[in-house]
């Protein structure tokens, strides 16, 4: 299969580490972005190359706001990886998303403010399709691998990206269930818009923590609450991403690597050298 690792997973609370991996080597990486949240963790699992990133840092010192999405994003693909598994933990705005169940969501909204959004700045515009911000394929393997792990899992539901680091209120909670939201999180925004940019396959297992504030009769949310299902589902994450492993296949069906074929905005002679050189990675091949 080669020593380029195929698949990424991005660990966000509590998941810091992957298990069952062998021939273990660890990557210092530089990005035109800066560095990554961490040093990057490549190993085999089922014979397949496998890179681990800790999303907050190892030891959960980086905050929300402060991860580095594009330099995360950005080596993973350096590295060769296709698909993206991002591990997160969330609060249910449904009353069926129960604490310690999985939900796999197909749809996101964006409600954070203070985030890089985009690797294309500096005179490249590119203008990714976005109406379906996760990959079908790789959301359905993840979804049949929780449950072949004996876990409770849910395909689809909008996923509301909050600024944090604080939880929400009531009345943005309440808010949140009014748009239709299912669940609430911190950090997958921009994180599945610039895996779309760099064209990888990118989808969220995300373990459901708690019931936020909404729910009267519930306690309100806690990082103390939220890292104790989190502890709890780290055995069911290590295990459904083994099972996911033995799914994926060789090859991609998806239209996710060529997402930047009919998005660039720009023409190539009006592209800055310093721009393209940066983001050489991405466009390339469709520059030359």
């Amino acid at each position: 299969m080669g020593d380029k690792p195929i698949v990424g997973v991005i660990g966000g609370s509590g998941l810091y580490q992957m298990e069952g991996l062998e021939a273990v080597e660890q990557r210092e990486l530089e990005t035109p972005f800066g560095r990554p949240s961490s040093p990057v963790t490549i190993g085999t699992l089922k014979g397949r190359r496998v890179a681990f990133l800790a999303r907050h840092g190892i030891g959960h010192f980086i905050s929300p706001s402060e991860v580095n999405y594009r330099a995360n994003i950005y080596a993973l693909k350096a590295l060769g990886v296709k698909w993206v598994v991002s591990i997160s933990a969330c609060g249910s705005l449904r009353e069926d998303y129960e604490p310690g169940q999985i939900v796999v969501p197909d749809q996101l909204y964006d409600n954070t403010q203070n985030r890089e959004r985009t690797f294309f700045t500096g005179g490249l515009v590119a203008q990714v399709s976005v109406a379906d911000p996760f990959c079908l394929d790789l959301s359905e393997w993840i979804a049949e691998s929780v449950e072949a792990v004996d876990g409770e899992v849910h395909r689809g539901g909008a996923y509301i990206t909050i600024e944090g680091p604080r939880f929400s209120t009531r009345a943005e909670a309440n808010t949140f269930r009014a748009w239709g939201m299912a669940i609430v999180g911190m950090t997958t925004s921009p994180e599945a818009f610039l895996a779309r940019e760099a064209e990888l396959c990118y989808a969220v297992m995300a373990h459901v923590t708690d019931y936020d504030v909404w729910h009267v009769s519930e306690e309100p949310v806690t990082a103390e609450m939220v890292f104790r299902i989190v502890e709890k589902n780290t055995s069911l994450a290590q295990r459904a991403l083994t099972a996911l492993i033995e799914r994926l296949p060789l090859e991609r069906a998806c239209t996710c690597g060529e997402a930047l074929k009919n998005a660039l905005s720009t023409r190539p002679e009006q592209i800055p050298p310093e721009t393209r050189a940066k983001l050489a990675l991405l466009v390339d091949r469709y520059l030359t």
